[in-house]
C-alpha cells in the first residue's frame, strides 16, 4: 500500500464516522423513535409494541392538546 492509499483509506474512515455521529435533524430522530428502531428488532410483540404505543401516545397528545383549546375557548 502506497501514501495514496492509506491517505484514500483514512479520509474514508473519517468521512464514516462523521456520518455515523451525526444525526440528520430533529425530524429524522423522531422517525427513527416512531418506528420503534430502539426496540428489539427480533421480537415481533415488542417491536409493534413499541411502535403501537408511541403512536397511541402522540394521537393522545394531540386530542388533549385540541380538548384544551376547545375547553379554553367555549368555556371562558
Amino acid at each position: 500500500m502506497n501514501r495514496d492509499d492509506e491517505a484514500r483509506d483514512e479520509a474514508r474512515r473519517i468521512i464514516n464516522r462523521v456520518d455515523l455521529e451525526s444525526e440528520p435533524t430533529m425530524l429524522g430522530r423522531a422517525r427513527h423513535h416512531m418506528a420503534g428502531d430502539d426496540a428489539d428488532q427480533s421480537d415481533w410483540a415488542e417491536l409493534w409494541g413499541t411502535r403501537i404505543g408511541r403512536w397511541a401516545g402522540v394521537i393522545l397528545l394531540i386530542y388533549l392538546i385540541w380538548w384544551l383549546i376547545d375547553f379554553a375557548i367555549y368555556a371562558g
